[in-house]
């Protein structure tokens, strides 16, 4: 059984995935419809969004990998003052 918060993020990661889903969908049909524009300009458009798609993808993971490597940095640190604080209890008591 999985947690509350990991089903919810799967919940709106599929949420997500199927709106960028239709949103490519609803793109290819309007280009292929619209017949006042070229194919070369066509292709053009659908490689912009595709590039700033893969942008926006990578965006998201580098400042996920950011936030993600700020907590571990948080948590050594905590471990240390927690270490540091320990050894001087200990001292206190020996003495």
């Amino acid at each position: 059984m999985q947690p509350q918060h990991s089903q919810d993020n799967s919940l709106i990661m599929f949420i997500n995935g199927a709106g960028v889903a239709i949103a490519y969908g609803l793109l290819a049909l309007s280009l292929y419809l619209s017949t006042d524009v070229p194919l070369a300009t066509k292709g053009y458009w659908g490689i912009g969004v595709l590039l700033l798609t893969l942008s926006l993808i990578n965006f998201v993971k580098y400042r996920f990998d950011s936030r993600l490597s700020e907590d571990r940095i948080q948590r050594l640190e905590e471990a240390k003052n927690e270490k540091i604080l320990e050894e001087f209890v200990t001292a206190d008591k020996a003495a």
